[in-house]
């Protein structure tokens, strides 16, 4: 494991078998259909209200029971994951997803879409912590940060192709969403099937096992008490400081950007889709430059500047009250913040930080607890912004800067407490191809 402050440059840096980036792929489709889950929802969010005839508190339910399974489903399939081996759950829980997205795309009413997206969501949840974890296990230690880090390429990718897709179908109605949910299902069942057929390694040695604990001063075994002690609750707590303030915006403009744009800044949903697709490209773009630095001490450096542009993006947003030209100076300081001050920061910082045998676990954790804040929020966002966008977006401006705060006690205590090299472990090892 590399240390922040230790890490070689990166042409220094040994290379990273190729069937590694096979498994850092295919975990990261945990990401990518979480991503696409959400804003799915949100790009067909003013599509199902007026299809279904909701009203703003059902369609405040609807985004609130995706991200509140989320966090169930990453609380509980992470335990299991640790409890019963993260490999059974690794590749069942992306089926259970397909089955959700199905119901979602065949929904005739509104009740049915929220039992679609209850599945769905608590699938997406549990395959969450668990796929990082089988990415953190396989990893050897020069580059776990960046085959942890490329599962949040992933995740931007499934914010573009969704975004692309509701631009392409923004005139389609049903139609149109039942494609872009569908196509969930597809790739879950595509990428059931590649890890279903992944050629897997015997486990480790417990000499192995231990030696990672012991770098780390974490307890071994997978009890629920290993999870309530300062090596697991120092970085637990940090990185759920860091997290919960930070998605909160994230979350907030994921689920509601859409439907921000056309109903406070007044853009039709054409519009609305073509300013996210615009400014994504740069988004993934930048996301490839954090994976090629992520085990470098510019990984960290670099989170300095760009939390404080992000906190710019949303003053922006804030100043401005929600108007057009305000949004699209909003969105391209956002993507250009975002992929080096946002979600791989807290996934390569907790797989760092967090005890080996309870990783599962520690981070489900964070997970739940974060997503269930989020899903509270999610659940008041259309009536706040009802009431008033411009309340709504300082008090998101306010959770950005904390996070900030909280990162940079991340970077500065725990990360510098990271040991220079740990030896990877797993339940689940990897055959080279």
């Amino acid at each position: 494991m590399a240390s922040a402050t230790s890490s070689p440059a990166h042409a220094e840096q040994p290379p990273i078998p190729r069937h590694l980036w096979k498994v850092a792929a295919l975990s990261g489709m945990a990401s990518y259909l979480d991503a696409a889950l959400i804003v799915s929802i949100a790009v067909n969010l003013a599509i199902y209200r007026d299809s279904y005839h909701m009203g703003v508190w059902m369609a405040g339910a609807i985004s609130a029971i995706v991200t509140g399974c989320i966090a169930v489903g990453s609380l509980v399939g992470g335990r299991l994951a640790d409890m019963f081996g993260r490999r059974r759950v690794y590749n069942w829980d992306i089926f259970c997803f397909a089955l959700g997205a199905v119901v979602i795309t065949l929904a005739p009413n509104d009740v049915v879409l929220f039992v679609g997206v209850l599945v769905a969501g608590l699938a997406a949840g549990a395959d969450l912590p668990t796929s990082l974890a089988v990415v953190s296990d396989a990893a050897p230690a020069h580059g776990r940060a960046r085959l942890v880090s490329f599962t949040q390429v992933m995740w931007v990718a499934g914010i573009v192709v969704v975004i692309f897709l509701g631009y392409l179908l923004s005139d389609t109605g049903m139609t149109g969403a039942r494609c872009i949910t569908g196509h969930l299902a597809v790739a879950a069942l595509f990428t059931w099937q590649l890890r279903s057929r992944l050629e897997l390694a015997d486990e480790p040695s417990d000499a192995e096992v231990a030696q990672e604990a012991a770098v780390l001063e974490a307890p071994r075994g997978t009890a629920l008490k290993n999870v309530w002690n300062r090596a697991a609750l120092l970085p637990m707590a940090a990185t759920f400081a860091y997290y919960v303030t930070w998605g909160i915006g994230a979350n907030t403009f994921g689920q509601f950007g859409t439907y921000l744009l056309v109903t406070v800044s007044g853009a039709s949903q054409s519009l609305a889709t073509g300013i996210n697709l615009a400014f994504l490209p740069i988004a993934l773009v930048l996301t490839f430059v954090f994976v090629r630095l992520a085990d470098t001490p510019w990984r960290d450096r670099l989170f300095y500047v760009f939390t404080l542009v992000q906190i710019l993006a949303f003053c922006v947003a804030s100043l401005t009250a929600g108007a057009l030209a305000g949004m699209l100076v909003f969105f391209v300081l956002y993507q250009i913040s975002n992929p080096f001050a946002g979600e791989a920061s807290y996934k390569v910082w907790s797989q760092l930080t967090l005890p080996p045998d309870t990783r599962g676990t520690t981070q489900g954790l964070t997970y739940a607890l974060s997503r269930g804040v989020f899903a509270g929020v999610a659940f008041v966002t259309p009536a706040l912004m009802e009431y008033s966008a411009s309340l709504l977006l300082w008090s998101i401006t306010l959770c950005m800067a904390a996070s900030a705060v909280a990162g940079v006690y991340i970077v500065r205590v725990l990360v510098r407490r990271t040991p220079k090299a740990v030896p990877a472990r797993a339940d689940l090892g990897v055959a080279g191809a």
